[in-house]
């Protein structure tokens, strides 16, 4: 492309630069032949005017005109001859007296003046030297002999000719450095399109973090600019895609794992119930570890189902009263709690709250949960409903033992588990707070968590929108 643009600029240039150096030589020329002409006839009026006055007074002393006209001739030849003017006289197309230079400058015959007024001007070329010609006769009544003017317009011709070539010569030397030019102009123009070939190239080959200097503020720079705000899309939606990729193959991983661990588990007692001889104990406890990895076989079922559902349900959203709703989670659990020896309790500084309350009746028994879990024995757990920086936020607090920063990174990601025997046992899938984090994501908030080893585990969800 910019091999052409220098084409296609340089060959419009060159044309117009020329047309302009052309025209301007022709007018130039035209200008100086044009005040030649107008001096060739001024000069021809006052010669035949002075010749028919001359004419006159030798006719008056009684020499006749034939005789006359030849012997004035001598005298207006040796002055015009040193302004290298030829004159001819002639008389019925016949020349009878002229002062050629050189024998062999041959002349055309003087034309015939068919009006006696007349005079006829014209640009005639001896051998190599131009002339203008303004032929007309002499005053009456001496018309009928034609004087012929010839005024040699060589140089002029000469000097516009070196003028032109001088004009062209320069034109050349304009021209390679207005090309030297032009080249450095485009090269500093197109660079930002090369920086883009070459970063586009490089991102087509997986290099996503190439980006364009961006320089000024013109159209160009807007380009490159909105060129690197698509590398940096494409490279964030890029890094998405290999994130979820990723998550996508953890999760079938995952998946995979808590499946095998039941199934062989379900199988192992089925084959040992029916082949090995045993005591009604044996079988008791045989089918209870059954029943048990069976359960926690389909609270992974319920879990994904749950998932699933949320990701392509709508939200019903409405405005819950935050007394009813906590009272309603509290009482949900109390019963595990009161086996635990577990105390809850919940607070509240704000009366209402728009979102989905049976997916936040899910979220926050899920925490809640997950708190009794981490306490164990007669363990405490605050629920409190409060605000912080002008956003509602609604957070479980427990005093259990707590988890590492390692930990806190990854608890979202489904089938993680701090503690996988404490939730093998307690038939946990693993699922609950993957959950939790899509409720909250679905309604615009925030699902943070804190902890101290030792001292327990809060989790916050922060409405960024209230």
């Amino acid at each position: 492309m910019k091999s052409r643009t220098f084409l296609l600029t340089l060959t419009l240039f060159l044309l117009f630069f020329y047309s302009g150096i052309l025209l301007a030589s022709v007018v130039t020329l035209k200008s100086n032949l044009d005040s030649s002409k107008d001096r060739s006839l001024r000069e021809h009026y006052f010669i035949a005017s002075s010749y028919a006055k001359d004419l006159n007074a030798l006719e008056k002393r009684g020499e006749s005109p034939e005789s006359g006209v030849v012997s004035l001739y001598r005298s207006y030849f040796d002055f015009y001859s040193k302004q290298k003017v030829i004159l001819t006289i002639a008389k019925d197309g016949r020349s009878i007296a002229n002062n050629f230079m050189e024998e062999s400058q041959v002349f055309p015959l003087p034309p015939v003046i068919s009006k006696k007024a007349e005079r006829l001007i014209s640009l005639e070329k001896v051998e190599n030297k131009e002339y203008i010609s303004v032929a007309g006769t002499l005053p009456a009544p001496y018309d009928m002999y034609t004087l012929v003017y010839y005024y040699d317009v060589s140089a002029v011709i000469s000097a516009w000719s070196q003028m032109t070539v001088t004009l062209f010569g320069m034109g050349m030397l304009f021209s390679a450095l207005l090309a030297i030019c032009l080249m450095l102009v485009l090269n500093r123009v197109f660079k930002p399109l090369q920086q883009i070939r070459t970063a586009s190239k490089s991102i087509a080959q997986g290099q996503y973090g190439n980006r364009i200097e961006v320089k000024g503020h013109d159209e160009l720079a807007e380009m490159a600019e909105s060129f690197n705000h698509m590398a940096e899309e494409i490279q964030s939606q890029i890094q998405q895609l290999a994130t979820a990729a990723q998550q996508k193959q953890q999760f079938a991983d995952n998946l995979a794992h808590e499946l095998r661990t039941p199934l062989t588990a379900i199988y192992g007692y089925a084959e040992y119930i029916q082949k090995v001889v045993r005591t009604e104990e044996d079988k008791l406890f045989a089918t209870n570890y059954i029943m048990s990895e069976s359960r926690r076989l389909q609270n992974i079922a319920y879990r994904l189902l749950d998932m699933a559902t949320l990701r392509e349900n709508k939200l019903e959203l409405s405005s819950v009263r935050m007394d009813e709703l906590l009272r309603e989670v509290e009482q949900s659990l109390t019963m595990r709690a009161a086996e635990q020896n577990i105390s809850i309790t919940y607070e509240y500084c704000f009366d209402t709250l728009v979102c989905d309350a049976d997916l936040l009746h899910i979220l926050l028994v899920n925490l809640l949960d997950n708190a009794m879990k981490a306490c164990g024995q007669e363990g405490a757990i605050r629920l409190v409903a409060d605000l912080e920086n002008g956003h509602k936020v609604i957070s479980v607090q427990d005093n259990g033992k707590g988890m590492g920063e390692d930990h806190l990174a990854h608890i979202t990601e489904a089938f993680y588990r701090v503690d996988a025997s404490r939730s093998r046992s307690g038939g946990g899938a693993g699922l609950g707070l993957t959950l939790c984090q899509q409720i909250a994501a679905n309604h615009g908030a925030k699902l943070s968590f804190s902890s101290e080893l030792g001292r327990g585990t809060t989790a916050k969800l922060t409405f960024t929108s209230c």
